[in-house]
């Protein structure tokens, strides 16, 4: 209310009391004309007046701080503030939301989205889809949340989680709207920059070609990859919970532990160490593995582990290893052998001519020629080994050498106590070898197992589904030890006396030789189990084949 306006109403209840009191009190009221009570009737009237202009200031006054400290405290916020009222007619909004949608300079109040679309060309129809989406907050009379994306006029885009109040009066009827925006672009940009860092982490952690398994700081298993099953056996969720110290061979548990506390320590990745972790089938498998720690705000939290399965690698090595050595031994043996076997003959020769002219005792020269038999057959094995011989594979009856095998060594399965044991299938295949090479193949395995005191050998033979002839040779001897079961086959290494360790190594090749496999099952004091698998069927062009 302006000052003006205050004193002509004054003035003018002063004039209307003036004339109206002077009628009431003279002559309606017969009172004396010179009477006071008017003029204090008056003076407590003009009290009250002043009284309540004063009261109506100061409130007012109040009201207009209140509202300058609500428009400063919406002007100063980053969200788009704007209130409604029943109608959808704009009220209030603050600089934030005017500039947003290109209404600085508009006199918005008073308007609704639809009046206010015609002053901004770009945001026009964002401004008339306003009022559909209000109508439906009035509809469903409760708080509605959403988020908007409003374009902008550079071409990018702005995200606003927004948000509309309804308010009614004690009616019911609507009384206004207030409608609240938050900019929440950069966070949705954030949102979808980690979600992809994490789609990315997630495709390398689960489709990673190695073991990636995670651990808490007590070295227990919180999470892995799929690769655990591929490659121990077992599944994830036999994995997690169970500290991964269970899963590696005893000879490496030291070692693996002392790396892991070393990265919590030092909060650096371990260099490389090798360990052996145990197949779920009992197999013993050969891992590389990596320890890198878990660090958030600078404190470590875990142990990530990765590991590659090199036990197809070192079996290669090994192979390799084994194959350079066979190479020495053959390029050895075809430089000895011949030099040997010239002079042997000639020995051979005297001695049996000693022994025909002597009339003593023969017990010496048998021992002599013994002895020279037996550096005649290690000749003969390092002949087999020195270089490629020519062999025909020809189709033969598995049970015919095996009988024949059998009658080789019946005497001296008989000297060493031993029994054996020949069972077979009916009707079995014809098999595409080298007679003679398998008839050394299993007398070598046959008095390896006489040696080992064996009671009883039984030879097992039939026919596999996979095209294959399995001949297993079991024998309740001593055993071999674990150890050595890896190292069979290799030259020159035997645990016998005197053993050359060449028999087996010649045993492994005749099997190489036919395209089959040869596996040793043992257990110290119970005895050992000896597979070989023959394939059937050759092509033509593996008839003729290289024996070394």
């Amino acid at each position: 209310m302006s000052k003006i306006s205050v004193i002509i109403i004054y003035l003018s209840s002063s004039f209307i009391w003036f004339n109206v009191s002077e009628y009431t009190f003279v002559h309606l009221l017969n009172l004396n004309p010179n009477s006071n009570v008017r003029e204090f009737i008056f003076v407590i009237c003009t009290a009250i007046f002043i009284y309540y202009l004063l009261i109506k200031k100061e409130k007012l006054v109040t009201a207009k701080k209140e509202e300058h400290k609500i428009s400063s405290l919406m002007n100063a916020m980053v969200d788009f503030v704007n209130f409604k009222d029943g109608e959808g007619r704009w009220l209030t909004c603050n600089t934030f939301g005017l500039e947003l949608f290109q209404l600085g300079n508009v006199d918005y109040k008073g308007k609704k989205d639809s009046e206010l679309a015609q002053y901004t060309d770009f945001y026009g129809d964002a401004l008339r889809y306003c009022e559909i989406s209000d109508e439906e907050t009035w509809r469903e009379g409760t708080i509605n949340r959403c988020e908007e994306t409003i374009l902008l006029p550079n071409g990018k885009t702005k995200t606003f989680d927004t948000i509309k109040v309804p308010l009614f009066d004690e009616k019911g009827d609507r009384e206004a709207l207030v409608v609240m925006g938050r900019d929440i672009t950069e966070r949705k940009e954030a949102e979808e920059q980690l979600l992809v860092s994490q789609m990315k982490y997630k495709s390398l952690f689960e489709h990673s070609p190695d073991l990636i398994y995670m651990t808490d700081l007590n070295g227990v298993v919180t999470n892995s990859n799929a690769q655990i099953t591929a490659i121990s056996g077992y599944s994830i969720d036999e994995l997690i919970g169970q500290p991964i110290l269970k899963f590696i061979a005893d000879q490496d548990k030291d070692r693996a532990d002392y790396a892991f506390q070393m990265v919590l320590q030092t909060k650096k990745a371990c260099s490389k160490s090798h360990v052996h972790v145990k197949h779920k089938n009992g197999k013993m498998l050969s891992l590389d593995c990596t320890y890198v720690p878990i660090i958030v705000n600078n404190e470590v939290i875990g142990v990530t582990g990765f590991s590659r399965d090199v036990t197809q690698l070192i079996e290669t090595e090994n192979r390799l290893r084994k194959a350079e050595k066979l190479s020495v031994v053959g390029e050895l043996a075809a430089s000895v052998a011949h030099e040997i076997r010239n002079p042997l003959t000639a020995l051979k020769g005297f001695v049996q001519l000693f022994k025909m002219e002597d009339n003593g005792p023969d017990r010496f020269y048998n021992i002599m020629l013994q002895e020279l038999d037996r550096i005649n057959q290690i000749v003969g094995e390092l002949l087999v080994l020195s270089k490629p011989q020519e062999t025909k594979f020809t189709i033969c009856n598995i049970e015919e050498i095996m009988e024949d095998v059998i009658g080789l060594l019946q005497s001296q399965t008989n000297l060493y106590g031993s029994e054996l044991k020949l069972e077979f299938e009916n009707s079995l295949p014809m098999l595409d070898c080298e007679a003679n090479l398998l008839k050394q193949l299993f007398i070598n395995i046959i008095k390896n197992a006489t040696e080992a005191s064996a009671k009883s050998i039984t030879i097992q033979i039939k026919k596999d589904r996979d095209e294959h002839l399995s001949i297993t040779i079991i024998d309740d001897g001593c055993g071999i030890a674990e150890d050595r079961i890896n190292k069979l086959g290799e030259p020159f290494y035997s645990s016998k006396e005197k053993g050359t360790g060449l028999g087996l190594t010649v045993s492994f090749k005749i099997v190489e030789e036919h395209q089959g496999t040869i596996q040793y099952e043992s257990e110290i004091g119970k005895g050992t189990t000896v597979k070989v698998r023959l394939p059937l069927s050759k092509s033509e062009d593996k008839l003729v084949n290289k024996h070394t």
